[in-house]
């Protein structure tokens, strides 16, 4: 649903119409718009970059356990490039993924170590993050 009012957005600032077929194009070129699944990794990243920070309110920084937290991973590859441990074990494909507890440090995982280096300031981990979103289109 939220993506038809992003789209309705790029069609009142574009001037186009409903049925322009330039319309990803526009928004990805000229508007520099994230499509709504990637605004949502946007989103997640940033919050896991001020949980990583110690920003964020302690419910959620309750759900953020380095890999090198945890006593038997200590000794893997993942534990020395700072990627985060999913919390709980999902059964359910349909809402078990999408809990803060998972989604969060999937999204982590899934940026370049690069973005995960703890001493990135904010600014420009938040100007890395759109450009490592952008460079898929």
């Amino acid at each position: 649903m939220f993506f038809l009012y992003n789209d309705a957005a790029a069609r009142i600032v574009s001037g186009t119409r409903k049925y322009d077929h330039c319309l990803t194009d526009l928004m990805h070129n000229e508007l520099h718009w994230l499509d709504v699944p990637d605004q949502v990794k946007y989103k997640l990243g940033m919050l896991m970059y001020r949980c990583q920070h110690n920003q964020a309110p302690r419910y959620l920084m309750d759900h953020c356990s380095p890999v090198s937290d945890v006593v038997f991973r200590q000794r893997l590859r993942s534990a020395s490039s700072h990627q985060l441990s999913p919390m709980p074990r999902h059964r359910l494909s349909t809402y078990g993924r999408r809990a803060f507890s998972v989604a969060g440090p999937t999204v982590w995982n899934s940026l370049p170590d690069d973005l995960r280096d703890p001493e990135c300031s904010a600014d420009i981990y938040r100007q890395s993050l759109k450009t490592f979103l952008f460079s898929k289109y």
